[in-house]
């Protein structure tokens, strides 16, 4: 029996036979071209674009209808690909001025653009390096017209294990119904196979490095969707406690939907404010049924993605719009677009590439102060929509003061414009950061006279913090949510905030960590936000505990020196 630590990327619990899918390794060779074949070889080249271009179609119609909107996005992605200069025209002219074969041009062009995508640290476009070599791959099997066997013909069910999976890969998954729950070498939180497997409700487990090369079909495997955690070949005993668990957790799912719509209370009385987080509205429907507090976090950049150009202000009402009226007048946090400045090309706007680290670079409130049009037309279109007076305004990646301050000239801007153009402003949607940098944490004080409310980004608080990029796999497990420094900022963030009567929300993944969340109810968060799938599983963990006894155990921890320690008196606390 072997046991491999990976990422958790949808909960629940799959035990069942291996099923590998292989990569497609095709040996591909340098040839010399002869001069007068040249023309032949570029023709078979954009015969290739063309079959692929063909078959993306029918790929994307076909995600529309079984995936969705959000999924078949993803096509839109490997589309602007077939288009871009690196294949249109760089393999090209490979071909031409090298005489070299099409397969060997463009594997050329992958492999210096793989490497040069190895720089982005910014997690969710680090994921479209996957996507470059994804089309890569079916020009390839397009030029040397080989047939591909998908996953829609199984015929038993399995555990599908890959090193990762495309657009296409999942949704074959969806139409098989056979696929009990994947798990792959790459791939993290973000990717689109983990929204993917959270969409469906399938247990699959990301970030395993090799386990592609430990197992061979046919092998018992268990997948621990909780614990991020894959077991191969279990032994009867282990295999016998899983089905036991699973059987648990189905039944405590089916009492979780009777939650729905009840208010979010502890058992000692005390009302807790719990949110949804949302990328699009394209989960409209989902938003409805579940009957939530409101959405702490509405993240806008998916409106920013795989486009030539920024949205306009009558697209992104429309966006805004649907949302805020989807949640019967509850709040609706809406944060401006956290893009970093490596995509800013892609919108049109020229003079920012190249650097060395995106993630803590141009990006958030930086980036709209060097172009404070995107910044105006994205605060226009969200006042122009709070016709329901429950929309709020969220900055994040806030440093300084002078960001704040910087952004309220804007809105002023704003309202100015919006009157001249006759229209009446009744509802100004309240103004708020998102805490996520050491510097906002310990001034945040200085700003709330500024601002109506502040919310806590555990995710890059904690990175930024202990100095911690989660997504390197040297010093991932240094990412630690419970270190004694993170909770004693977030504290200070905390008390600030209240002696000046403003709401706290924290958002992240310590708002839905059983343990995590405890800890920030006990030291007097107001409002929680969490991924729409964790919601009822949170809501539910919620009513269950005791305030008093939360709050008095969280105020004991900052004391406490070792994160272990930390786990430990919580996890006491909460038996």
């Amino acid at each position: 029996m072997i046991i491999k630590k990976g990422v958790a990327a949808s909960i629940g619990i799959a035990i069942g036979k291996a099923y590998i899918i292989k990569e497609d390794n095709i040996l591909i060779k340098q040839k010399a071209i002869p001069k007068e074949k040249i023309k032949a070889e570029v023709k078979r080249f954009k015969d290739a674009l063309d079959k692929t271009k063909k078959d993306l179609d029918k790929l994307k119609n076909k995600i529309l209808i079984v995936l969705g909107k959000q999924h078949a996005k993803l096509i839109d992605v490997h589309h602007l690909i077939l288009k871009d200069p690196l294949i249109t025209k760089e393999v090209i002219n490979l071909i031409v001025v090298q005489g070299i074969n099409a397969e060997f041009a463009l594997s050329k062009v992958l492999d210096k653009t793989g490497a040069d995508f190895e720089k982005i640290q910014d997690e969710f476009f680090y994921e479209r390096k996957h996507d470059l070599f994804d089309v890569g791959k079916k020009i390839i099997l397009n030029l040397v017209r080989k047939e591909v066997i998908t996953l829609d013909k199984l015929k038993e069910d399995v555990i599908v294990v890959a090193h990762n999976l495309y657009p296409s890969d999942t949704l074959h998954i969806r139409e098989s119904h056979k696929v009990l729950g994947f798990c792959m070498d790459l791939g993290n939180k973000t990717s689109h196979t983990a929204i993917f497997a959270q969409s469906i409700g399938i247990p699959a487990v990301v970030g395993l490095s090799d386990i592609s090369h430990q197992i061979n079909t046919g092998d018992n495997l268990i997948i621990d969707g909780e614990q991020g955690v894959v077991i191969i070949s279990p032994t009867e005993e282990v295999i016998k406690k899983y089905r036991e668990e699973k059987e648990r957790l189905y039944e405590e799912e089916s009492y979780f939907q009777r939650l729905k719509g009840i208010p979010t209370v502890t058992r000692d009385g005390h009302k807790v404010t719990l949110m949804v987080n949302i990328d699009s509205s394209d989960n409209i429907k989902d938003l409805k049924d579940l009957k939530s507090d409101g959405v702490g976090l509405f993240r806008t950049e998916s409106l920013y993605i795989n486009r030539k150009t920024p949205p306009d202000v009558k697209e992104q009402k429309a966006v805004y719009l649907s949302v805020a009226k989807a949640v019967n007048k509850k709040t609706v946090i809406i944060r401006t677009a956290d893009i970093g400045g490596d995509k800013v090309t892609d919108l049109g706007i020229k003079g920012v590439k190249d650097e060395e680290n995106p993630f803590m670079g141009l990006r958030g409130i930086r980036l709209f102060i060097k172009y404070p049009d995107m910044l105006r037309t994205q605060l226009k279109a969200i006042y122009m929509s709070n016709t329901e007076n429950n929309i709020k305004i969220m900055i994040p990646m806030v440093s300084s003061l002078n960001e704040i301050q910087f952004v309220k000239e804007i809105c002023s801007v704003v309202k100015n414009e919006l009157a001249n153009e006759g229209f009446i402003l009744e509802n100004v949607p309240e103004l708020g950061i998102m805490v996520e940098t050491p510097a906002a944490a310990l001034t945040v004080d200085s700003f709330l006279n500024e601002i109506d409310f502040v919310s806590i980004g555990t995710n890059d608080l904690v990175q930024y913090v202990l100095a911690v990029d989660r997504m390197n796999p040297y010093v991932s497990n240094l990412y630690d949510p419970y270190h004694p420094a993170v909770l004693r900022l977030i504290n200070v963030v905390i008390q600030a905030a209240h002696k000046k009567g403003k709401h706290v929300s924290a958002c992240g993944e310590m708002a839905s960590d059983p343990l995590a969340m405890c800890i920030l109810m006990g030291l007097g968060v107001d409002s929680l936000s969490v991924p729409m799938k964790m919601y009822l599983r949170v809501k539910h963990k919620i009513c269950s505990s005791s305030f008093e006894k939360i709050s008095s155990m969280a105020q004991s921890l900052l004391g406490m020196g070792k994160s272990e320690e930390v786990k430990e008196a919580v996890s006491e606390a909460m038996k």
